[in-house]
């Protein structure tokens, strides 16, 4: 990626990001990052948002919670 591309799509994750900071979407810089490139590659930008939607709901699984808590 040529360094002038590189710093379209730099500035356009921070805007993306400032963006879902003020709707307070929950949405980490990483995250969006890889919805963004998920959106590019033809991935329904529709279907991304009800599964996000969806994992934000589902409370964490004992073993995540189980996982966290091993020594």
């Amino acid at each position: 990626m040529d360094p002038e591309a590189a710093r379209t799509a730099r500035e356009s994750l921070d805007l993306a990001f400032h963006m879902s900071n003020v709707l307070d979407a929950g949405i980490d810089r990483h995250t969006l990052s890889v919805l963004i490139a998920l959106c590019d590659m033809g991935v329904n930008p529709e279907a991304l948002a009800a599964v996000v939607k969806e994992l934000s709901r589902e409370p964490p699984s004992s073993e995540t919670i189980t996982s966290g808590n091993k020594s």
